[in-house]
């Protein structure tokens, strides 16, 4: 079964430096038919203003990832990361036991856009941690590239969850499949572009739920930027 949700039927949150869009119950916007995916809990599509951020704030028990579109982003947290993230870097923190941590837009000229996925851990108060990795154009184009993993295989981001997160660029006659075993089940989110999911037609910020399908194939993309967040069924 597939379950299409719009981008345009999101939640938003406004300020004079963000414009943020909701996938599931955030901060202010509360929908209870749309808590979460499985043990998914959070996507919000930031765009952040020249020299906009958000100032330190904490964090607990949560696996945290950040992927920018485009632009950049400055970090700083409790551990005493201090990173810059750009467009095709996946940055994982895990809040565990507690972290603070800030998050700006590291141009006072131009425009920052990125996603914020979180993930419920499998295990709680454990020590908190950070990895940061880039992948290549290349790596997702036209397929799916493996970018985090409850292991890090395939020297992807590690989460201490049992999700696979791939990306996969797709445009013109490109296609990719994608292959989910019958006990996992998965959401999609449309970064960017338009493409083709088994027929139904998905825009950029728009997701699916997906349960008791297995094969996906993805086609007629048009500058599309996919990511698949595969886990286990509950």
């Amino acid at each position: 079964m597939i379950t299409i949700r719009k981008a345009e039927e999101r939640g938003t949150s406004s300020l004079d430096w963000l414009d943020s869009k909701h996938t599931f119950s955030f901060s202010h916007y509360y929908d209870p038919k749309h808590m979460g995916f499985g043990h998914l809990r959070v996507i919000n599509d930031d765009r952040v203003a020249a020299g906009g951020g958000f100032a330190e704030h904490p964090h607990s028990n949560m696996e945290i990832i950040s992927y920018v579109l485009e632009g950049a982003l400055e970090h700083k947290d409790s551990m005493g990361n201090g990173s810059v993230i750009r467009p095709g870097e996946v940055q994982r923190m895990s809040a565990g036991t507690g972290v603070t941590h800030s998050e700006y837009n590291h141009s006072s000229h131009d425009s920052a856009h990125f996603l914020q996925i979180w993930f419920v851990p499998d295990n709680k108060d454990t020590a908190p941690g950070y990895e940061q990795k880039p992948f290549d154009i290349e790596q997702k184009r036209g397929r799916f590239c493996l970018v985090a993993s409850k292991t890090g295989r395939e020297q992807s981001v590690s989460l201490q969850q049992d999700v696979d997160m791939s990306i996969a660029l797709l445009n013109g006659d490109e296609v990719a499949s994608y292959a989910l075993p019958a006990a996992r089940q998965a959401w999609i989110h449309v970064a960017r572009g338009q493409v083709n999911l088994n027929g139904y037609e998905l825009f950029a910020g728009d997701g699916a739920g997906i349960t008791d399908t297995n094969n996906l194939t993805f086609a007629h993309g048009d500058n599309a930027e996919v990511i698949v967040l595969d886990m286990q069924r509950q």
